[in-house]
């Protein structure tokens, strides 16, 4: 049956669905043919975009309630006008074209994203998945996160690593949408074997791990790596070639492009922990290893191609987190007498220095690009803040003042802006799986900006990870999925 549609909603009956609309002031009516013996959904869509502040597409709905998961087979029919036409399983808050949504959107270039606006009006951003012509797709919404997983033809669905932060007050609408991105175009696409599901969410979930970069102007992010595997920690290689990241006690590598990660041999130091870092000049490692007897983290260095680790750190433990712009110094946080605090050693190693000695916790030190400063959390004034310091641990300064906890500063390579890691005012320490922001300081005027909103904490932004042009960041996200 063709059920055409208009300023209205449809009829009840279509199929798992309670109606269809054409959202946003599209030009073409789209409409639905739902054959109910092989229960598959044709919808044919016009629209100039999914995208911006507004969308124009063609939604086939039912309105929910709680966690929910929907999936199909996707494809388009005929070759079609624009390579960016696309065929969606959404979920979204209402038919305003201006709403907040979350979709899997497969374009007709094969290209497969996760595309979302987080308010009402507010523009439109992606994840980018490393996943070409996906050819089923499954959508989820668990609290406060909508998640995505993908499969190709003759392959099992499995995760794509691409999750936001997405809130919706409920009922809230899921369904199929198509997008001509071609206002005067009317594309079709076909969903079969579509499946709805309410969530148990009380189920045992594995943990995925998800290696992503985020354009810090756009705030649009691709999905580097993801895997059901416990990852931490990228370090983006001086050169642009390479994120180092840690698993399972070593080191690996892969291109920020994507492809399969390798290891980078680390000789004994097969229990590294998540500080680890590359020299300025891109030719060393330093690790945070507990391999050796008594298994308390030390600080080596080994080159940046593989081999032996040489000890740099005679005492533990000691936590690497900075390298002086030249080369020179480590900086690190370290426990002594019982206090934690921030210190520097010669990058080749020798007698430590101690910087701070304030009761509490001071973590995380960095060096600013033109080494006039070290940037490390404390915990001195209650919250945990970012403070910064002379390279001797004078003329101590505080440079956030929220009600957040604030941790582990990095600055851009020009030196303008700091991103950090923030968790609510109640969290204690660093832990792993919580709700958490990456943030970014305009530190010329002390403005800040949430880059992304996400499900992670230890490990998602210990080190170092701007891009060497500045342009992104490297993080890892989690999912319960």
């Amino acid at each position: 049956m063709n059920l055409e549609s208009g300023a209205s909603s449809s009829p009840p009956f279509i199929g798992i669905f309670e109606g269809h609309a054409d959202v946003g002031s599209v030009k073409r009516p789209g409409w639905v043919d739902y054959d109910v013996a092989q229960r598959t959904y044709t919808v044919a869509g016009s629209g100039a975009n999914m995208w911006d502040g507004a969308d124009e597409f063609q939604f086939v709905w039912k309105r929910v309630t709680g966690d929910v998961s929907l999936e199909a087979d996707m494809a388009f029919l005929g070759d079609g006008i624009h390579a960016h036409r696309k065929a969606c399983l959404v979920v979204r808050q209402s038919l305003e074209p201006d709403s907040n949504y979350a979709d899997i959107a497969l374009h007709g270039d094969g290209l497969t994203s996760l595309q979302f606006r987080e308010a009402t009006g507010a523009n439109t951003n992606e994840v980018r998945t490393n996943v070409t012509g996906a050819r089923r797709a499954r959508i989820e919404r668990r609290g406060r996160y909508v998640a995505v997983s993908l499969a190709k033809a003759g392959e099992a669905m499995k995760s794509s690593g691409a999750c936001v932060a997405l809130q919706l007050d409920e009922p809230y609408y899921i369904g199929l949408g198509v997008c001509s991105h071609d206002p005067d175009v009317l594309e079709k696409a076909v969903f079969s074997n579509v499946e709805w599901m309410e969530l148990d969410v009380l189920r045992e979930r594995a943990l995925l791990s998800s290696l992503e970069t985020i354009d810090v102007v756009s705030r649009d992010r691709q999905i580097v790596h993801a895997a059901l595997d416990h990852f931490e920690a990228p370090n983006w290689s001086p050169d642009g070639k390479w994120l180092v990241f840690n698993g399972g006690g070593r080191l690996l590598r892969i291109p920020p492009t994507g492809g399969k990660p390798e290891y980078i041999d680390s000789g004994f130091a097969i229990r590294c922990n998540n500080d680890h870092g590359i020299s300025p000049d891109g030719t060393m490692i330093v690790v945070s290893d507990h391999s050796l007897p008594p298994h308390e983290s030390v600080i080596y260095t080994f080159p940046i191609s593989g081999g032996t680790p040489t000890r740099i750190t005679e005492h533990y433990p000691s936590y690497w987190h900075g390298w002086s712009p030249d080369g020179k110094t480590l900086a690190y946080c370290a426990r002594r007498d019982g206090k934690f605090g921030v210190f520097t050693i010669p990058a080749s190693g020798g007698e430590e220095t101690r910087l701070t000695t304030t009761e509490g916790l001071d973590d995380g030190p960095e060096y600013s690009p033109d080494g006039r400063y070290i940037y490390f959390n404390s915990d001195r004034t209650g919250l945990m803040q970012i403070w910064r310091m002379a390279p001797d641990g004078s003329n101590l300064e505080q440079i956030t003042h929220d009600d957040a906890n604030n941790w582990f500063a990095h600055l851009s390579p020009d030196g303008k802006f700091m991103a950090f890691l923030t968790y609510e005012k109640d969290v204690e320490g660093h832990p792993a799986n919580k709700d958490v922001a990456i943030r970014l300081m305009n530190l010329a005027d002390g403005t800040v900006t949430a880059l992304v909103k996400l499900f992670g904490g230890q490990g998602t932004l210990n080190v170092p990870s701007w891009s060497p042009d500045g342009r992104r960041l490297a993080f890892v996200s989690y999912q319960l999925g």
